[in-house]
């Protein structure tokens, strides 16, 4: 009996050790659950904040794409306006060109006329001498009349004449009216010519305003366009920049993306090694991107050009500075078309030992000198 109750008390013993084993286990359970919770919520949130994210991405992208959609209309409606200024301004310059010549040929007849009223004021003038002479005779022979009235032929022989200067007279007065109706009829010509002319003369001045006012819509279209281009120079630098970020041997000078030759080429080389070839591979990818952005009628071009040091070339395949920049500048162009950027976009130039950026003679300075440059431009 003893031995059972010693038994007996021993498990009893052991029961408080399985409650607090269990209590533990519960215990962990229960926080790891809770941990699970705790995860899944901070999980939830984290979902959520991400679709918000995303849903104000993809608010921002169809606002962008709203707005190239309107810049693009835009741009299109600029063409159609700037089309219609050159359209107004090539009629407005044959219509100038026109009234210039008729303003030529109007001058030119009121000039002959001119002279022809000089020439007849002269016959006019002759003829009021005539007149004045033949007067006089008339006189003259009236008073050898009155001398000679005892004398029958004479009288008569002075009678004959005193009527031939009366009807030579006559003849005079009526040159000299019908002069007068001529010189009337010129002067009505000359003043209906005159007036003619000052409509002209106005009727250019309307159309020299007209044609400044047009050419100074053209300049403010042509701006326009040119503000836009550099607004696409501004996105190709910095998808360049990003690009090309960390690259110690490439630099921006104003306007331009300048790499030195020696990143791309070996001495006295056209040929482009690994290492350039992909760096050109970035900016053909950053010049694609930005032919997608682009509208079509905005006219513009990738300038490549070339450049060499000063030193002369001491031997190989080419005969001067000028000969190796253009087969460097060459070679990246072939390779800017090989990786998929249009021909139509890409012009190419060898400038040789031109337009230094280092004014020294250390290997630095040439280093610097021998280069590819990139630039965004119109053609």
């Amino acid at each position: 009996m003893s031995r059972r109750r010693r038994g007996g008390d021993n498990g009893l013993e052991a029961w408080p050790g399985y409650v607090d084993a269990l209590s533990t286990l519960l215990m962990v359970t229960i926080f790891v659950l809770l941990v699970f919770v705790l995860a899944e919520a901070f999980l939830s949130s984290a979902l959520t904040g991400s679709n918000n994210t995303i849903d104000l991405l993809k608010q921002q992208i169809a606002q962008l794409t709203q707005s190239l959609s309107m810049e693009t209309s835009k741009d299109a409606t600029l063409s159609q306006e700037l089309a219609s200024l050159n359209a107004q301004l090539a009629q407005a310059q044959t219509a100038n060109t026109a009234l210039t010549s008729q303003l030529a040929g109007d001058t030119q007849t009121i000039t002959t006329l001119q002279d022809s009223q000089k020439g007849m004021q002269a016959q006019l003038s002759d003829a009021q001498a005539q007149a004045a002479a033949a007067a006089g005779r008339i006189s003259a022979l009236q008073a050898q009349m009155v001398a000679v009235a005892g004398t029958p032929d004479t009288l008569a022989d002075t009678q004959s004449k005193l009527e031939a200067s009366q009807k030579l007279s006559a003849q005079d007065e009526a040159q000299i009216v019908l002069l007068n109706q001529q010189m009337a009829a010129l002067r009505a010509q000359l003043a209906a010519l005159q007036q003619a002319l000052d409509a002209a003369q106005a009727a250019d001045v309307k159309d020299q305003v007209q044609i400044v006012d047009l050419g100074k819509q053209l300049n403010e279209a042509l701006a326009r366009k040119v503000e836009e281009l550099q607004q696409y120079q501004s996105v190709f630098f910095r998808a360049l920049s990003e690009s090309l970020k960390g690259q110690k041997n490439i630099k921006v000078v104003g306007d331009r993306f300048v790499f030195e030759s020696d990143v791309l080429f070996s001495v006295d080389d056209a040929t482009i090694t690994p290492q350039g070839q992909a760096e050109i591979a970035d900016v053909a990818d950053a010049v694609k991107a930005l032919t997608a952005k682009i509208p079509p009628n905005v006219n513009w071009v990738l300038s490549v050009d070339g450049y060499a040091d000063a030193q002369p070339i001491k031997g190989g395949p080419y005969k001067s500075n000028f000969d190796l920049s253009s087969a460097r500048a060459l070679a990246v162009l072939d390779l800017l078309i090989a990786d998929g950027v249009p021909e139509n976009r890409l012009v190419t130039s060898g400038m040789g030992a031109n337009n230094p950026i280092a004014a020294g003679e250390t290997p630095a300075d040439y280093a610097q000198n021998r280069r590819i440059e990139f630039r965004l431009t119109t053609p």
